[in-house]
């Protein structure tokens, strides 16, 4: 029960970028459902050679990303290649679209790859097999290893195609593990690969979150025995001092504008909300009460800020303005909620509500539509994804504790990564 462990203490205390080449793509806004009320089927046809050394690992590869990526998004039902397909070249002309047609394919993405040494081209088309015709069109060239991080863009692109929007699946999860045997920070691609450990500190490491540009973390370590607030740059590993005050400096965020950090401090005696620059100067108290106040969290518009208190007795999430002013409670369901995060688009609040473990609910602003997204073991630490569609989390269903993803409703709840020891505190990183 990490979050009545936090409260006990506190009161205790008091990538190589890939640059893709337009084909052609239609810049029409695209609902993605189907006639008839069902899901979109869509095909993700197996990559060809369009040139250079055959690559039956990296045609694996690109069709299980792609298939994974549009899988979560959703709306749509993912197929391999169905029997009786024309598999043919890629591009139109090449193959038979009616024959997809024909097999109930409703959408279909071809692709193909041409290896030039260390570097990979990359083609892939998006189809309306139902209309006959081409939506999208892209090329990427990179480095082998830069072949996931191209497949996840074109799936981010298929995203844009179909609703106007860009997907997340190019961004990275911030999470804390103990694979070390300590909490360290690390950092992985959203779907759980190309794992990377950050911090290297052999201490406890705690609440990373990105900065809005994505280039930052800030996060608590007890790394000099005391809870400060560090921010550290992801590309260099320069690291900074936000906030030593002696007490805690907890649950850091940063503001929308990057500006600024709001984090729980205990510097006046008492757990309190703050602001504070981004380097740590003129710190303005926000909240003034006896009871403990923890988990700030901005809204998109950086005008209003949601956090925690038991002012009430037990931890409710409670809303102010980002001055401080008109505290009104959001949660009235429960008896101890914690951890709140405001969506990107500012409609909806997720948070934890203690039920034997912990249980994710999501909650419109207005406190009305409280709905509960979880239900298996403990689930802990909410936090969206840039476009808001999906969510990360952490959960103990599997036995231990590991990294989660899923849809902003609670559907298609997917595990993408668990360490030797236990996974924690996910954060989705901004689009880069």
């Amino acid at each position: 029960m990490k979050h009545i462990r936090i409260f006990a203490t506190l009161l205790a205390l008091l990538v190589t970028s890939v640059t893709p080449a337009v084909i052609h793509s239609e810049d029409v806004y695209r609902e993605v459902t189907a006639s008839g009320a069902h899901n979109l089927t869509l095909a993700v046809d197996n990559p060809r050679n369009l040139g250079g050394a055959d690559d039956a690992a990296l045609a694996r590869d690109v069709a299980e990303v792609l298939r994974f990526d549009m899988t979560l998004a959703g709306p749509f039902s993912v197929m391999a290649p169905p029997a009786g397909t024309s598999p043919g070249g890629i591009r139109p002309g090449e193959f038979d679209l009616g024959s997809w047609r024909n097999a109930g394919v409703d959408l279909l993405v071809k692709s193909g790859y041409t290896i030039t040494g260390d570097s990979v081209t990359m083609e892939f088309r998006l189809y309306n097999a139902t209309q006959g015709r081409e939506l999208a069109a892209k090329r990427y060239t990179g480095k082998r290893s830069d072949l996931r991080r191209i497949t996840h863009t074109f799936s981010d692109d298929i995203m844009q195609t179909m609703t106007g929007e860009r997907g997340p699946f190019t961004g990275k999860i911030a999470f804390v593990s103990t694979e070390s045997g300590n909490k360290e920070i690390y950092l992985m691609d959203y779907d759980g690969h190309n794992v990377q450990r950050l911090t290297k500190n052999h201490s406890i490491n705690l609440n990373p979150d990105f900065s809005p540009n994505g280039r930052e973390l800030a996060y608590t370590s007890y790394r000099r025995g005391n809870p400060d607030l560090f921010r550290r740059e992801i590309f260099t590993g320069t690291e900074a001092v936000v906030s030593s005050h002696r007490g805690i400096n907890v649950t850091g965020t940063w503001s929308p504008d990057g500006k600024q950090l709001a984090l729980a401090m205990s510097r006046d005696g008492n757990s309190e909300i703050y602001a504070i620059s981004r380097d740590g100067r003129a710190p303005r108290r926000l909240t003034t009460h006896q009871a403990i106040d923890v988990s700030p969290a901005w809204s998109p518009d950086g005008k209003r800020i949601a956090f925690v208190s038991d002012r009430l007795g037990k931890p409710q999430v409670f809303i102010m303005n980002a001055d401080g002013s008109d505290v009104r409670r959001l949660t009235t369901s429960g008896a101890y909620n914690v951890s709140p995060r405001w969506s990107p688009k500012g409609d909806r609040i997720v948070y934890c509500r203690q039920e034997g473990g912990f249980q994710i609910y999501s909650i419109a602003p207005d406190g009305t539509g409280d709905t509960r997204l979880t239900s298996e073991g403990s689930n802990e630490h909410p936090r969206w994804s840039p476009d808001g569609r999906f969510l990360t989390f952490s959960s103990t269903r599997d036995g231990g504790e590991a990294i989660y993803v899923m849809r902003s409703d609670g559907s298609g709840q997917t595990r993408v990564y668990r360490s030797k020891g236990k996974a924690s505190h996910p954060t989705w990183s901004p689009r880069w």
